[in-house]
């Protein structure tokens, strides 16, 4: 689901996107799930990272699970005064997210958006109008290569949140995979086109 479905952004006339994972990527993750805007703490360096790249001319846009919702933890009212606060103090920071997409169902529901399905990323390349083709989507999670790998994007791994854990599953695979220790770092790479990650 769209969390803005009426916002609308000059930007995305541009021809350059980063679509993020949200929890373990831009705030601190918690196993008891973030439940209101007091639990929504951003990680160190990625408020300026994402404010680099609306600087540097890219979208950004979240693709994040949030099946809080659907378990009753939380309901679309708190989400979005979430959001409202991480949007705020990302434009406090000279940056933007031009669009946030999230998915409320819990796993055994079995719906077409939860990632790894691609379902919020069709929705992303309806409302942008854009190609995903290679677009950088940055997670820490296995959920989020596979369901870049499945959606032709360019997955991007960062050791915040599940990272380190994933990275143990990652290092199994013979697809090679750009890593980096945060998501500052990757989004240096990506502005100087040179994703070949390091860790």
């Amino acid at each position: 689901m769209l969390q803005w479905p009426d916002k609308l952004s000059v930007t995305q006339t541009q021809s350059k996107l980063v679509i993020l994972d949200r929890d373990g990527v831009i705030n601190h993750d918690s196993p008891a799930y973030i439940k209101s805007p007091q639990e929504w703490n951003p990680l160190p360096n990625s408020i300026d990272a994402i404010a680099k790249l609306t600087q540097h001319g890219f979208m950004v846009a979240v693709a994040t699970n949030q099946s809080a919702i659907n378990r009753g933890l939380i309901n679309e009212q708190t989400l979005l005064a979430i959001h409202n606060k991480m949007l705020n103090l990302i434009t406090q920071h000279g940056g933007d997210i031009a669009q946030i997409v999230y998915c409320p169902h819990r796993p055994d529901e079995n719906c077409l958006c939860r990632k790894p399905k691609t379902g919020m990323f069709e929705e992303l390349k309806t409302y942008f109008q854009h190609d995903l083709k290679h677009v950088p989507y940055i997670g820490d999670s296995f959920k989020d290569i596979e369901v870049a790998e499945k959606a032709g994007l360019q997955p991007i791994l960062v050791l915040t949140g599940n990272g380190h854990k994933t990275l143990a599953d990652v290092k199994k695979r013979q697809t090679y995979i750009p890593i980096f220790r945060h998501l500052g770092l990757a989004v240096n790479a990506i502005i100087n086109n040179n994703i070949k990650g390091s860790i």
